[in-house]
């Protein structure tokens, strides 16, 4: 099983310290850097700041918002940065939620399924340098009855197969996953409940295409916390927990809170929903039960934290990225290193 590292959103209060855990991920061999966006930093300009500055790390959006940008342009900007990073992008991509994509980007949250497969296809094949044409229900490309023309990319990636990765969450998305894509990133991932919640749906998407798991990147991003006193470290958590399950989305969307009743909180998530729908985010990070933030996170001592990683190995995990609490750069670093002496400890160095 291989380590990643995932900075989260630049402008969080840590970005003097991102680029130093970025490298410091690098000289310990960590296998990817990701970054993410939502409605504040975009991921390609910390991406390529982080590339400039790293020598062998790879280094990946988690996620480039499909509502952000015509597919055409994802495919310039994957193509741009393998280029200028040597080979070492990695394309996340995701439809974001309905908050965002119609309130911040204006584009309807309908069908993601549909525009997802439609945007990979576009992708793939813009960054395969034929000439660009398509037709589709979301997407038509050159349009109809105007100037246009098929085009073909003018730059050239540094390698033919970009790996291209998607967030998925609820079960069909994760089918479609399987079957269009190269990995998947996930989020709150438990090692008990792995199986049914996400790797069962992944595989029918493999069987689907005609291809197995052998190759296909398991990538769930869990945090990670080091010190004797789990209850305390679990405790940093709630805050997070609570708004992702209970306030991001709305009560009816919120793929978050689904995926946590499908691990067995139904009471829990409504419980969470309700007091932070109503305002009550120390109530809602309270209804937070310990063990979803233990079952989802890499608390406690270096010993229990390897042993939470053959867990997750044992579950099908190929790549687990680590967000590493702290709140210090000193700290972060030291979780940084605990994260590979964990990983050796469990016998998992690839």
């Amino acid at each position: 099983m291989r380590l990643g590292i995932n900075l989260g959103y630049w402008g969080a209060g840590m970005d003097g310290d991102n680029l130093a855990v970025a490298q410091e991920a690098d000289r310990l061999g960590y296998d990817v850097c990701w970054a993410a966006e939502a409605y504040g930093s975009d991921a390609p300009t910390v991406l390529s700041w982080v590339a400039a500055q790293t020598e062998s790390i790879d280094v990946g959006s988690a996620i480039l918002q499909i509502p952000a940008r015509q597919p055409a342009m994802t495919a310039m900007t994957a193509a741009t940065l393998d280029s200028l990073s040597g080979g070492r992008f990695r394309l996340g991509l995701g439809v974001s939620g309905p908050q965002v994509s119609e309130g911040w980007y204006g584009v309807k949250f309908d069908k993601p399924l549909a525009r997802t497969r439609e945007y990979v296809e576009i992708v793939r094949r813009a960054m395969s340098r034929e000439r660009l044409s398509f037709e589709g229900e979301h997407w038509t490309l050159p349009l109809p009855g105007g100037p246009g023309k098929p085009l073909k990319l003018t730059v050239h990636p540094e390698r033919e197969h970009i790996p291209l990765y998607i967030a998925a969450i609820g079960p069909r998305n994760l089918e479609q996953t399987g079957e269009i894509a190269d990995g998947a990133l996930l989020i709150f991932p438990s090692a008990e409940h792995l199986e049914d919640t996400a790797i069962r749906h992944l595989r029918a998407g493999r069987e689907k295409a005609g291809l197995t798991m052998d190759g296909f990147d398991v990538c769930p991003t869990v945090p990670l916390a080091v010190g004797e006193d789990i209850h305390a470290l679990a405790d940093t958590f709630r805050p997070y927990t609570a708004l992702y399950v209970g306030g991001m989305g709305s009560r009816k969307q919120n793929f978050y809170n689904q995926l946590a009743r499908r691990m067995g909180y139904e009471k829990e998530a409504a419980a969470i929903q309700d007091a932070y729908l109503s305002g009550d985010k120390e109530g809602a990070a309270a209804a937070v039960p310990h063990e979803l933030i233990d079952s989802t996170t890499l608390l406690g001592p270096v010993e229990r934290i390897a042993d939470r990683m053959q867990a997750y190995a044992a579950a099908g995990v190929t790549t687990l990225t680590l967000a590493p609490a702290g709140f210090t750069l000193d700290e972060r670093l030291a979780a940084l290193r605990a994260g590979t002496d964990a990983l050796e400890r469990a016998g998992l160095v690839s």
